[in-house]
């Protein structure tokens, strides 16, 4: 039953999420209208996406990556040094949702893109 998996499962697991998150980071690289939050990021985005797919496969529900690498992940904390308002939030969101709207269907797209903006916003420190 579709109830009983995890947005990992039902995103396709391991080979999905590495798929979004090169996908979110080639939009970030490819836009200039978030050229803003690309310049946050460090010139070789290798580190980012490595901790972005770690991450969120434990977020998704799937294993718990950055836990076992890195511990908790304590977001708000690691992104307090960046200056992040509502421009970049909304870039951020930009890029996952493009992202999103190509590799999900409905109801799991709008049900990730919520949980993304509940994030994203939470990560707001300006």
């Amino acid at each position: 039953m579709i109830e009983d998996k995890t947005p990992y499962e039902l995103l396709g697991g391991e080979s999905a999420v590495r798929k979004l998150v090169d996908r979110f980071y080639d939009l970030m690289d490819e836009k200039e209208d978030v050229k803003p939050l690309r310049e946050m990021h460090a010139k070789s985005l290798r580190i980012s996406r490595e901790k972005l797919y770690l991450f969120l496969s434990g977020w998704l529900g799937g294993p718990q990556l950055y836990v076992e690498k890195y511990g908790h992940p304590m977001l708000r904390k690691r992104h307090l040094p960046f200056a992040i308002g509502e421009v970049e939030r909304d870039q951020w969101l930009q890029c996952m949702d493009i992202a999103l709207d190509e590799q999900t269907e409905e109801p799991l797209r709008q049900q990730l893109k919520t949980a993304f903006a509940k994030v994203a916003d939470h990560m707001r420190n300006q």
